[in-house]
């Protein structure tokens, strides 16, 4: 277990500089569980007395649910708008106006995540709704569990725009994760997969309720050095199936 622990820390020093695209600098695991911690904690919350939307296929009324259509098979997301209002109405405002129709994932790194939404298709691309990069928004609800939809970034952590990634991984990590950072139920969600050190550091605000077969089959494709597949798989349309209830 430990040497397992070792190459998905290592792993995650690499793919980090990925998911950030123009970033230079690593962030630690230590600091990222330091941060996840941090706002989980920090107001002495129930964790295990929390709603955990992530860990039910059922898509309820003050949730949205998205149909993505790849080139490789379809992707069903059901998105979080309380939890994460800006990243939910950016993509749902992007997913509308087709501007993800024809991108690329232009990311692919097998057993972590597949990412898209960047119009230039090299990672450095791609704006939010408002013209400018929006603050990163975490909640104690939601996690980097397998199948999460997340907000990819550079290191600066208003620098949200429209790219975006679902992770991969199902690989067992639930290893080290401490009773008093996370709740019992998504410690368990984690033995199933996911990269539990981006918690507290990207938004989550989706996760995949249909489709991770085609999550997989995407995760397997052959890639350059650079991570981009060598043949293109392409976000066909994003298409709203239903949007949240307002209050």
């Amino acid at each position: 277990m430990k040497k397992k622990k070792l190459m998905l820390t290592l792993g995650l020093a690499a793919a980090l500089l990925v998911v950030a695209g123009c970033s230079t600098n690593q962030t630690t695991t230590s600091s990222t569980k330091a941060s996840t911690a941090e706002s989980t904690t920090e107001s002495s919350v129930d964790l295990n007395a929390l709603e955990l939307p992530q860990l039910t296929n059922e898509v309820a009324a003050n949730e949205s649910l998205v149909e993505m259509t790849t080139s490789e098979g379809t992707i069903k997301i059901k998105l979080f708008p309380e939890l994460a209002p800006k990243a939910v109405e950016n993509f749902m405002t992007h997913a509308k106006d087709g501007y993800y129709d024809g991108l690329t994932f232009h990311r692919v790194i097998k057993d972590f995540m597949i990412q898209g939404g960047d119009p230039k298709g090299d990672g450095t691309g791609g704006e939010s709704i408002w013209g400018e990069g929006f603050e990163t928004e975490v909640s104690n609800q939601l996690y980097n569990i397998r199948g999460a939809l997340s907000m990819a970034r550079s290191q600066d952590p208003n620098s949200n725009g429209s790219q975006f990634f679902i992770v991969q991984n199902s690989d067992d990590v639930h290893d080290g994760l401490l009773k008093d950072d996370y709740p019992r139920a998504i410690i368990d969600a984690y033995k199933n997969g996911g990269y539990p050190s981006l918690d507290g550091q990207y938004t989550v605000f989706g996760q995949v309720i249909e489709g991770m077969d085609v999550v997989d089959k995407i995760a397997q494709v052959e890639t350059d050095s650079n991570d981009k597949p060598t043949t293109d798989v392409k976000i066909e349309s994003i298409k709203v199936l239903q949007e949240a209830e307002t209050k």
